[in-house]
This record gives C-alpha cells, sequence and structure tokens, in this order.
C-alpha cells in the first residue's frame, strides 16, 4: 500500500545512485511480469498492458492505492495487483468469469480523463491527443475505477489509454463482441436442473405453459422458422377465434398475443399497436376484429390499455436513470458527502423511483380487472415490447406464484422477453453505438419493479436481492445469449451465419440462467431465499367464482346462454346489451389519472384486509415511503454507507443460522425414526454456506457478498465540521435548550 499524499511541492532532487545496472535486474523484472498475467478465459486475447499503473483504492483525496498492470482484452479490462492477494470470506461468491478488479468491456459506462486538476470526458475522437495522467472508469454497474499512469513509460501510457477508450468505446459490429470467440472455444455443457427452465423455444413449452394455467386459446405453429413474422415468436398463443387468414393478414402484426390465463377464465393478453390512419377501414375492421377475439375468450368482456399514452417513454426512462445513477457514481467521499446534504430532493427530481412507482401502479390496475372484475385485459403499445414486457411480467408475479419461484421467474424472463421480442442489444448498447435514441434500460426497470415486491413481501419469493443483483449485473456480460439480441430471428439469423465459421459447428451458447458458467454451488446458495414460504397452495376451486357471479356481473339470465324459445329475438337483444357492456368496460379504463388511483387505492385496501397468503395475490405498496431505493445494487460500492458487522447480511446470517439448525434437528429426527442406512441415503440439506455465514457475520458489511472490508478504513469519513457538531454533546443540548426559534 502506497500513500502518496495529496501536496503538490516542489520535488527534492534525488540523492541515491545506484551501483546496479538494468541490465542485471532486468531478468528478475522480466520474470516478475511473467507472474502477474490475468487467468484469460477461452477465446480471449491480450490487446495491450502497462505496467507501474497505480490503482486508487479509496476514492477520497488521500490518494491511496496499489501499484499493478493494467491489461486490454478483448472481453476485459482488468488490473493485476503486484501484492499477494488475500484469503477472505468474499472469495465465496467469487466470480468465475471476472474478478472484483476485472471490467467487462460491455460494462463500461463512461470514461474520464485527468489532465492536472481537470477532469475531461473522453471520446473516441481525443485518441490522438495526449494521454491524461489519470483515467477514471464508470461501469455501468455502478463501480468507479482510477488508474494513475504517471508512473508508466510513455509509450505503454499511451499504448493502454489508447487500447482502453478505443475498445471501450468504439462502436462495433455484433461479431466482434467477446461472446463469440467465448462460445468457439468452449463446450458449454447442458444445464443440469431438476426443475428445468422453460425456454419457450417449442411448441410445447407454450402449450405445457397455457396447460398449467388452463388456458382456452389456440396454439400458433405458422411463423415456425420466422416465415411468418420476424418480429413474432416462432410460437406463439392466440384467442380461438382468431382465424387463419387473420394470422397472415399482416405479418402477424397486430395479433393478441396471450401471456397469462386467471383461473376464473379471463386471460390477460398483449399487442404491438397499429399505427391507424383516420382513412384506413381495412385497418380499423382488423382491430375491431382482434379486439372481439379477445372478448370472447371470456364472456365477451375486454379493457384495453395503451401504455404508450399512460407510462413514460424509453427516451423519459433513459433520461430518468441518467440523472439517478450519477449518485452513485462517486469519485471521492467529499461529494459523497455534499451530495448527501440534497439526497431526498435530488432522488425526487430525477423522477426514477416515480417512474418505478407508475409502473406498479398499472400493473395493479390489471390485476383489478383480472382477479376483481373477472374482464380479459388487452395491453398494447408500439412495438409491443418493452413496456408491455414489464408491465405483462409484472402483472404474473403478483397473480401467480409459479413464478416467485427460480425456475418460475427465469421462465417468465424467457417468456415475456427473451421470446417476446425485447431489443436486449438495442436498449442495452451492447454494441457501443453512437445514436443512442434506443438506449434505455427498460429490463433494469423491471428488475427495479420486483426488487419493490421483493422487499415488501419477502417470504413469497424463492429468489433473493442478491439473485436480482447478479442478473443485472450479467446484462452487461458479453458471454450469454440471452441479453445479445434483439429478437429470436436475429439470434437465429447470426447463429446461422457464424456456424460455418465455427470449427466445433454449432456455437455453444450458454443462457445466462446457467449460473455454473459464473459461480460455484456455495455460491449460488445465496441466491436463496432462506425466509421463502412454500406452503401447499390454497385450493382454487375454493375461491374460483361460481357461475352466478359471472352472470350477476353481466346481468344475463342463465337462459341468454341456452337454446331460447326465441332464437332470432333473444340473440339480436343479448348481442346489443354485451356491446353495450364491452363499451362501459373498455370506457371505464379511460377514467382520470386521479380516479385510477383511487380504483386501486380501494383494491388494495380491500386485498390488505385478507389475511396474507404468500402463494396467492401480492400487491405492492405505493405509499412515498414504501417504494425504496435499491440499496444492495446502488450502494453496495460506496464504503462510507456501509455497515460493518450489520446490516441486512446479519439478518440474512441468523435466520441462515437458525435454519441450519432447524434441518440439523430435523435430521436428528429421521435418524431416530428411520435406519441409519435409508437416512445416510437423503441428501444433506444446504448449510454449509450458510453456517460459515453465520459465523462470519462480524467481518462482513452490509455490502456482502459483493465487497468485505479487507482493504476498508474503519476510521469515519464524515467532513470535519458535521463530525464536531456531532462530537460536542454539550453544544447541542445547549442549543436545544434556547427553544425552537434557534433551530432554524
Amino acid at each position: 500500500m502506497l500513500n502518496l499524499g495529496s501536496g503538490v511541492g516542489k520535488t527534492a532532487k534525488p540523492s541515491f545512485v545506484s551501483y546496479v545496472t538494468p541490465e542485471e535486474i532486468k531478468p528478475e523484472k522480466e520474470a516478475s511480469r511473467k507472474e502477474k498475467w490475468p487467468n484469460l478465459l477461452p477465446g480471449e486475447v491480450v490487446f495491450c498492458s502497462a505496467g507501474t499503473v497505480l490503482k486508487y483504492t479509496e476514492d477520497n483525496l488521500s490518494q491511496r492505492g496499489v501499484f499493478g498492470t493494467l491489461f486490454c482484452t478483448n472481453f476485459r479490462v482488468s488490473f493485476i495487483n503486484d501484492e499477494p492477494p488475500s484469503e477472505e470470506m468474499g472469495l465465496l461468491f467469487k466470480n468465475k468469469l471476472y474478478g472484483e478488479n476485472d471490467i467487462p468491456l460491455s460494462c463500461v459506462d463512461n470514461i474520464y480523463g485527468g489532465y492536472e486538476d481537470k477532469k475531461k470526458l473522453l471520446t473516441s475522437s481525443l485518441l490522438k491527443n495526449k494521454h491524461p495522467s489519470k483515467i477514471i472508469i464508470h461501469c455501468r454497474d455502478l463501480r468507479v475505477f482510477q488508474f494513475s499512469l504517471a508512473y508508466c513509460l510513455e509509450e505503454d501510457a499511451k499504448k493502454i489509454f489508447q487500447g482502453i477508450v478505443h475498445h471501450c468505446l468504439e462502436p462495433k459490429s455484433l461479431r466482434c463482441v467477446f461472446a463469440f470467440s467465448y462460445w468457439e472455444n468452449t463446450v458449454c455443457p447442458e444445464m443440469q436442473r431438476k426443475e428445468r427452465t422453460v425456454m419457450f423455444d417449442s411448441a410445447e413449452d407454450w402449450a405445457q405453459d397455457m396447460n398449467r394455467t388452463k388456458g382456452n386459446c389456440r396454439l400458433v405453429t405458422q411463423n415456425a422458422n420466422f416465415e411468418l413474422s420476424q418480429q413474432l415468436p416462432e410460437f406463439f398463443i392466440v384467442p380461438l377465434t382468431v382465424s387463419g387468414d387473420d394470422i397472415t393478414q399482416f405479418q402477424g402484426k397486430g395479433l393478441p398475443i396471450w401471456c397469462w390465463s386467471h383461473h376464473s377464465g379471463c386471460a390477460l393478453f398483449k399487442t404491438a399497436r397499429f399505427p391507424l390512419l383516420q382513412e384506413d377501414n381495412v385497418l380499423q375492421i382488423y382491430t375491431e376484429r382482434m379486439l372481439t377475439a379477445v372478448a370472447h375468450n371470456f364472456l365477451f368482456s375486454v379493457k384495453t390499455e395503451d401504455l404508450s399514452d399512460t407510462l413514460p417513454t424509453i427516451q423519459d426512462i433513459q433520461q430518468s436513470y441518467n440523472k439517478f445513477k450519477q449518485f452513485f457514481l462517486i469519485d471521492n467521499t467529499t461529494d459523497f458527502w455534499v451530495s448527501d446534504m440534497k439526497w431526498f430532493s435530488s432522488l425526487e427530481n430525477c423522477g426514477w423511483l416515480d417512474i418505478i412507482r407508475q409502473c406498479l401502479q398499472k400493473a395493479i390496475e390489471v390485476v383489478e380487472c383480472l382477479e376483481k372484475e373477472n374482464t380479459n385485459v388487452l395491453i398494447l403499445e408500439e412495438g409491443g415490447s418493452d413496456l408491455c414486457c414489464i408491465i405483462s411480467s409484472l402483472v404474473q408475479l403478483m397473480l401467480d406464484p409459479h413464478y416467485r419461484t427460480v425456475t418460475g421467474f427465469q421462465s417468465l424472463v424467457q417468456k415475456e422477453w427473451v421470446a417476446g421480442g425485447h431489443n436486449f442489444l438495442d436498449r442495452c448498447n451492447q454494441l457501443q453505438l453512437k445514436d443512442k435514441e434506443n438506449v434505455s434500460p427498460v429490463f433494469l426497470l423491471f428488475l427495479e419493479c420486483v426488487w419493490q415486491l421483493l422487499q415488501q413481501h419477502g417470504p413469497a419469493f424463492q429468489f433473493s436481492e442478491t439473485y436480482l443483483t447478479v442478473l443485472s449485473d450479467s446484462v452487461h456480460v458479453p458471454v450469454f445469449s440471452t441479453f445479445l439480441f434483439n429478437s429470436g430471428h436475429h439470434r437465429n439469423s447470426v447463429f446461422k451465419a457464424e456456424s460455418p465459421y465455427s470449427q466445433r459447428g454449432l456455437l455453444n451458447c450458454p443462457p445466462v440462467w446457467d449460473w455454473s458458467v459464473q459461480f460455484n454451488c456455495k455460491a449460488q446458495d445465496l441466491f436463496i431465499n432462506p425466509l421463502y414460504n412454500n406452503q401447499p397452495k390454497p385450493d382454487k376451486s375454493v375461491r374460483k367464482p361460481h357461475k352466478q357471479k359471472h352472470q350477476r356481473q353481466l346481468s344475463l339470465p342463465s337462459s341468454a346462454f341456452k337454446t331460447p324459445p326465441k332464437k332470432g329475438f333473444f340473440k339480436d337483444e343479448a348481442d346489443s346489451l354485451k356491446k353495450i357492456l364491452r363499451v362501459k368496460r373498455i370506457s371505464r379504463w379511460m377514467l382520470s389519472p386521479d380516479s385510477s388511483q383511487l380504483s386501486v387505492r380501494d383494491f388494495y385496501d380491500t386485498w390488505q384486509l385478507k389475511p396474507l397468503d404468500y402463494q396467492g395475490l401480492l400487491l405492492p405498496s405505493l405509499d412515498g415511503p414504501s417504494v425504496r431505493v435499491w440499496m444492495q445494487r446502488y450502494l453496495r460500492w460506496i464504503h462510507d454507507v456501509q455497515i460493518f458487522g450489520g446490516g441486512s447480511v446479519t439478518v440474512f446470517s441468523k435466520v441462515s443460522e437458525l435454519l441450519g439448525e432447524v434441518q440439523e434437528l430435523q435430521r436428528e429426527l429421521e435418524r431416530q425414526a428411520y435406519s441409519s442406512a435409508s437416512n445416510s441415503q437423503r441428501p444433506r440439506l444446504k448449510s454449509s454456506l450458510a453456517e460459515k455465514v453465520a459465523r462470519s457475520s462480524v467481518r462482513l458489511s452490509s455490502s456482502f457478498p459483493f465487497t468485505t472490508p479487507r482493504n476498508w478504513s474503519f476510521k469515519p469519513a464524515i467532513p470535519s465540521s458535521l463530525l464536531h457538531s456531532l462530537m460536542m454533546p454539550g453544544d447541542l443540548a445547549a442549543e436545544g435548550e434556547d427553544g425552537p426559534e434557534s433551530m432554524v
């Protein structure tokens, strides 16, 4: 560890004279440099490197750091410390692909150059300029790295500067992404899981999910090999009354795609909105026919919602998040404490939490239609693959406990996002394109909403907060096929084009759900919520509304659906009444925002009065204090806000310790009830990691398992003026005795 200080005094003339020639020490330096080399992944190649780079280890003005070698490869920017690594608890959660001093190229958000006392945003156009003495890298996972090039050789400093800026910020083709080099040189085995993640890449997967929810719709297979539409999945489900001509009339555009069926019989659909023209009667008739098909799915009732009119645009989402993330990209502690003074007002002004609240409220509105009114719902937007993915996924999480398990949640993302055609490549800007009009953290917004549900109803979810944080990080790891394409057609076309160039035949592309690529089994244990309440599901037949309730909602006698004495007369009257009811149901959706919030509030209050069932309906609270900042994701790298030996990790470790004791008691009871032979064949429940975490909780911080306090100072980092006021209780007491007039 080296402390350079921050003073800028006059440099003293060196008086030391070396009698050892450079040639005598050169072999020793070369041997040392050979040892300091990153463990390259299959297909990874080093582009450039520079030695004697100082990495600042504390983000304050003391500029303390360690020396090492900085590498730039086709996968990452990697810093290799000259000091020997220390064995710590953090190794239990070590990522196999990259370490704590590694930055995947696609994870780089912005790069700044330090020129004397100025900080300047770097672009590829500045490569020909003089290299800065300091490089500051802001990452998309909110890490901040600071490297000093002042002690490097001039040529090495220039090469590493140009290499990092070029490979991190310069636009590239998809073929240049590291994933293709990795896939060509890696054999990825099949995911070995007792419960398989449904990938929704076959007709059987879609049929299985529809049968699980007892849906009554039609499976479409005409789009095999994407012959019908490049935007739709190869296989999808539509209402029964949608004809073959309707499917092919506009190449699949405007079709209501089935998402999920409620146990009452109604269902949730989504579609891409047509840019309707006033004089285009053909499109208007087609749209009306699709709306009627959705209504026919259950009791001729439907509500529609154009999400483009009621939720922020993807540009609004991107703009809000750009402001929000700046609060957590901290270069030094002084800036952090300055921002702390206006923390709440700044959060409110950026609008990120308000966007999360809007998405959750819209999801509750849809849930109310399905659960309370038993009405079919059709959500739509232009494109149908951004806001529709968020709302449809949240609705299913709130209503279906299956999607709150690990494999169920992963299957949900596959169905609504991957197969649903979300433009991951463009939205996440994996290619670093200059035109950022299509860039927006839509998937991160969804994970934010899921975290709000998780922190309010923890026992209802099998996965943990750590699982969601790791998933958000994995979006910017260019190894997995899940986040590298804009649609299923895009993925298939790229693989077909690249397979002839692959020496091993078909590319081995793992999905992100193969967690063994990144973590060992012990680390994956932290993905599981120890408080998960997996009680037996309630009997749906008891909760399922009776036919009389449906008849009462429609105000139609039971004979309306039987053969009446006067067929023609009653059929006309019934059809007219159905149309009136349908119009009322659609128009009720178009209420003012205040009326909508009141309706959501009444629905939430009614639900809250019932006993909480973690395997049933879940609704989030939308009150101001209830929608919170995702602390683990955004504050894990800021050591000033960490609670050493405290925070949520202490709750986790204590619960894990108690869980281990309960499991040990269960095993003891089983040993007494059964023979030792049969007991030895029973699999041992997971408790080894929990016991280690519990025993080591004093050494951990609230940011566990992503950081450990081994390199952090435990001294208070509060500015001296504020610290002085906090440590003078006499002054504070005197101020309190002066009365409220003195407290301005």
